[in-house]
């Protein structure tokens, strides 16, 4: 499966960086799901399970704050207050 750049970053550090298969979470107007080609667009990020599938298929799950992302032809970048990985 095709993989794209992904950083998730709050104030305080870098929560995660490196190539994604999926990124799943919701925004202001409902759950989304970002893959690899998805049309740019920024939205708001509403607190909610974060679910990322890495390019090696290992799954992290966390709850996320609310924040921003952005997708672009360069990567998807999600700004967050927090994002707290299950264990």
């Amino acid at each position: 499966m095709k993989t794209f750049p992904l950083l998730i970053s709050s104030p305080d550090s870098e929560l995660f960086r490196g190539e994604a298969q999926m990124l799943i979470l919701r925004g202001t107007e409902g759950d989304l799901a970002v893959m690899a080609g998805h049309i740019p667009f920024v939205t708001a990020v509403v607190e909610s399970r974060c679910v990322v599938v890495t390019d090696t298929e290992e799954r992290k799950e966390g709850t996320i704050a609310e924040g921003v992302l952005t997708v672009s032809d360069k990567g998807t970048t999600v700004l967050t207050s927090a994002l707290t990985w299950d264990k």
